[in-house]
């Protein structure tokens, strides 16, 4: 049996609706069916509650006297962009504070806005005839803001992989601190109240669709950027009026050495409208399927180590090659559910309408990787020939290698040739001045920091600033010396690009 939209909505008017949480929606088509769930119920509310990165806010700061036109503008130190009209801005919740770096960004300015509490505003300007004024610095409040919304260019995103380290040392990541040798994972998403798992075919969600935002009302503005429906990564592009959310909904975030994010609550409501939206909202976190990926990978595609469904994730642990990793998420379960409890509730209550979307969303997109016009040169590309000694050899004969060859670093090599430590030429030079000249093997370091002839240079540029070393031996499968690239040669490569 069919219902329209406007059936249901005048049973929100009238006190009559049906309503239930996604997950009770899968409790109650496993009892009844998907038949008769559709008849009993109208609505299905689902929630999400996570570090939505791509979300920001566009506020209108009203005219200054006399009148500036703000070229750069800074919210409590963190810049907005200004390249619009005169004293309109737009502010990521990523940017990061000028001053403070990663303890605050532009998430903390967000936040700060909505809680009522004073920023401080500092912009700047070129002079002209209707915009003569050059700089202003005030306090504002979001009182003082003429229009302040909120507009997430990629939000509530219909899945997440799963991240794991396979590397010796700990990752800070956007998906949080993954631990080495597969310490843990980690994931995100609501998985059962995911708003799009729960209308994959977008028949309810598209352009124009009411949804809670932050405690406020607001509506999908079309699909997010980087949607991805083939592949089951469908989003959402999202807008509402910030004056009107609440911190309950809405927080920054700090994640540890990786940068800011702002955490946003999103609910969308799904009218049954037939048998075949019922069904479709039955769906559990055993039917939902990920991937778990190595971000000990630093490209662009990283190693897939397993499928795991969010039933597995949020048992706690998962196996991966016979180990158990534990697993932690990224987003709240518990306030996903609040969110499609208290959108519910709205429901019932008859203050929030459904809406139908004015237009559908892209069903067959997928998302396409950067053109490049110029890959980034390899390491085997740029790597210089590599001398090497045993650790046999004396810290005199040493020195005599480092003077004569001009070099600063020795990798050390075993009989057959594998990759056993380093030696620089300050370790040489301190071990001659405290006059240990006796062989490398007490001075030279074992562990040690490499690269691959195949990666690109900026993971091997990236390795050395981690390390604060100079030098790396680049090594082949079987950990042979195969060259070497030094921090002056990089630094020399990359200020040419």
């Amino acid at each position: 049996m069919a219902k329209s939209l406007e059936e249901i909505n005048q049973r929100i008017r009238d006190g009559s609706v049906h309503v239930v949480t996604a997950d009770e929606m899968t409790h109650l088509v496993g009892e009844l069916g998907p038949d008769s769930a559709a008849k009993e119920v109208d609505v299905v509310t689902t929630g999400t509650f996570g570090a939505m990165c791509s979300s920001g806010v566009w506020m209108n700061f009203g005219h200054s006297d006399p009148p500036i036109k703000m070229s750069k503008v800074w919210l409590n130190d963190v810049e907005a962009y200004a390249g619009v009209a005169a004293v309109d801005a737009f502010i990521g919740a990523t940017q990061l504070s000028e001053t403070r770096g990663l303890e605050y960004g532009g998430a903390h300015v967000i936040e700060d806005l909505v809680a009522r509490r004073e920023v401080y505003l500092k912009a700047v300007g070129y002079a002209s005839d209707c915009y003569p004024r050059r700089s202003v610095e005030t306090a504002i409040t979001i009182g003082d803001l003429n229009e302040a919304t909120m507009l997430n260019p990629r939000n509530a995103y219909q899945r997440y992989n799963v991240a794991t380290n396979s590397t010796d040392r700990v990752l800070y990541t956007y998906m949080g601190t993954l631990l080495p040798r597969h310490g843990n994972a980690t994931y995100s998403g609501s998985g059962t109240l995911s708003p799009i798992y729960n209308d994959p075919d977008y028949e309810t969600i598209g352009v124009g669709t009411r949804i809670f935002l932050c405690g406020a009302e607001g509506y999908v503005v079309g699909n997010g950027t980087q949607h991805d429906p083939v592949n089951n990564f469908g989003t959402l592009m999202v807008c509402g009026d910030l004056k009107a959310m609440s911190t309950d909904f809405l927080r920054a975030a700090i994640l540890h050495k990786y940068g800011t994010s702002l955490y946003v609550g999103i609910g969308v409501p799904i009218p049954v409208l037939n048998e075949g939206i019922a069904r479709k909202t039955a769906i559990s976190d055993a039917d939902i399927l990920t991937t778990v990926l190595d971000y000990g990978v630093g490209r662009r595609e990283r190693p897939q180590l397993k499928t795991v469904s969010y039933d597995e994730l949020k048992s706690g642990t998962i196996d991966l090659n016979g180990k158990e990793v534990r697993t932690s998420s990224m987003s709240s379960f518990f306030k996903a559910k609040e969110i499609a409890t208290e959108l519910a509730a709205r429901i019932r209550k008859g203050t929030f309408e459904l809406a139908l979307p004015t237009a559908r969303l892209p069903q067959r997109a997928t998302q396409r990787p950067m053109k490049q016009l110029s890959e980034a040169p390899l390491v085997r590309e740029v790597m210089l020939p590599s001398i090497t000694v045993r650790e046999a050899i004396s810290v005199q004969d040493a020195a005599k290698i480092i003077i004569g060859k001009q070099v600063n670093h020795l990798p050390v090599v075993s009989a057959d040739n594998k990759l056993i430590g380093i030696v620089t030429a300050y370790d040489i030079s301190k071990a001659v001045a405290l006059n240990k000249g006796d062989s490398l093997k007490g001075i030279m370091t074992r562990r040690v920091i490499t690269a691959t002839p195949d990666e690109p240079i900026d993971l091997a540029a990236r390795r050395l600033e981690r390390h604060n070393i100079s030098a790396l031996p680049v090594v082949d499968h079987a950990n042979t010396v195969v060259g070497i690239i030094t921090s002056e040669d990089l630094s020399k490569l990359l200020a040419c690009r």
